[in-house]
């Protein structure tokens, strides 16, 4: 089985106000796009994430996305149905071909999507040919428009979300024989007499669409709980030319020992922000006895380690690194470092710090046996 997802993000959100539209409007301080987009390539069931654009928004979009690990975007058509079309026959020419080869279609207005869901909606199709979260109707419903003309029965209503999920083959033949109108791709399906089970869905998946709606998901990120992580990691020297210190080469008459690159600054912030996830160490997500990490750079753990921030809801909201040692001077590079490891959390530079400091020549600092660093990150999820 292999799942691909495609995020809906062709349209224009006016109604969200902010002059731009919504999918790129800032929310938690980065894009709407981003939120839905970040935690869905993160999720290890799904084996690519698309974005299906309009062409005028592909500036907005590199910058949304910039760093995620998304198949090149799909362009869009004036209206959602026909955006979903135009992604699926992407699909259809790059899919393995397999029969259980299935989709997952997303609104980008959806910020909130959680991996729970996704698995819940693969687990349906087991036995169904879509399936879709949604909430049961508990408020009480009325008709009119000024004043209450009639009663509806809410017994067997729902609200449905995204994302929805599908076999490829028999969404696209569906999308394809579909009249123009549909609200959503579940609505397509029925009329194609395919099965469309309802699973359970979350109440943090709710449509931004317009302001109000923007201030409750500020109010909701707002309101997440910090959590706070620390890390320290020690390396020593070797022969070489130059150390690599939070991702940034410095001249030095020796190199660092590690199977890595060494970067025991970024290695010790990888530590700190598996911390706060209680996710375990550097070791046991990038084993020292494994020969693919040899010489690798510590970037790549670094966006591991902040995409399964993401995955688990959350932002990196500070860190903190301090790198200890009597050569190399690290002052003249710590702009430099601050600038890499933003960009590398994807954050501003204003939420991270490097410093550093000497033992006064005692230890094996001290003596200029190898270098030491310590950090703390926080994150809010």
């Amino acid at each position: 089985m292999t799942v691909h997802c495609l995020i809906v993000a062709a349209g224009v959100g006016a109604r969200a106000g902010a002059g731009l539209p919504k999918q790129y409007r800032p929310l938690g301080g980065q894009p709407l796009l981003r939120w839905s987009a970040e935690r869905l390539s993160a999720d290890p069931a799904i084996a690519s994430v698309r974005v299906v654009i309009q062409p005028d928004h592909q500036a907005a979009y590199d910058a949304a996305t910039e760093g995620l690990p998304l198949s090149a975007p799909v362009t869009g058509a004036d209206s959602r149905q026909g955006s979903v079309l135009a992604g699926l026959n992407l699909l259809e020419t790059e899919a393995s071909g397999a029969e259980d080869d299935i989709v997952l279609i997303h609104d980008a207005a959806r910020p909130f999507v959680t991996r729970a869901v996704t698995a819940r909606l693969l687990a349906a199709l087991d036995t169904d040919q879509g399936a879709i979260p949604s909430l049961p109707v508990v408020d009480s419903l009325r008709q009119g428009k000024t004043h209450v003309e009639g009663e509806v029965a809410r017994e067997g209503l729902h609200r449905v979300q995204t994302p929805q999920a599908f076999r490829l083959a028999p969404l696209l033949a569906a999308h394809r024989a579909a009249v123009p109108g549909a609200t959503d791709d579940a609505e397509i399906a029925r009329a194609a007499g395919l099965s469309v089970a309802l699973v359970k869905g979350d109440e943090g998946l709710f449509k931004l669409t317009y302001e109000d709606d923007f201030q409750r998901a500020e109010r909701l990120l707002a309101g997440r709980g910090f959590r706070t992580g620390t890390g320290f990691d020690v390396h020593r020297f070797e022969p070489g030319g130059h150390v690599t210190l939070c991702g940034v080469a410095i001249p030095h008459g020796a190199g660092l020992k590690g199977h890595s690159d060494a970067d025991v600054g970024l290695h010790a912030l990888v530590d700190a922000l598996l911390g706060a996830l209680a996710a375990g160490d550097i070791g046991d997500h990038f084993p020292p006895s494994d020969p693919q990490w040899r010489g690798a750079p510590s970037a790549e753990f670094v966006e591991h380690a902040r995409r399964l921030v993401a995955a688990a809801g959350g932002v990196v909201e500070h860190a903190d690194i301090t790198l200890i040692c009597e050569r190399p001077k690290v002052g003249p590079y710590k702009e430099q470092m601050r600038r890499r490891i933003a960009q590398l959390l994807r954050v501003e530079p204003g939420r991270i710090s490097v410093k550093a400091t000497t033992t006064e020549r005692l230890g094996f600092t001290g003596r200029g046996e190898g270098i030491a660093a310590q950090a703390a990150a926080t994150i809010r999820i």
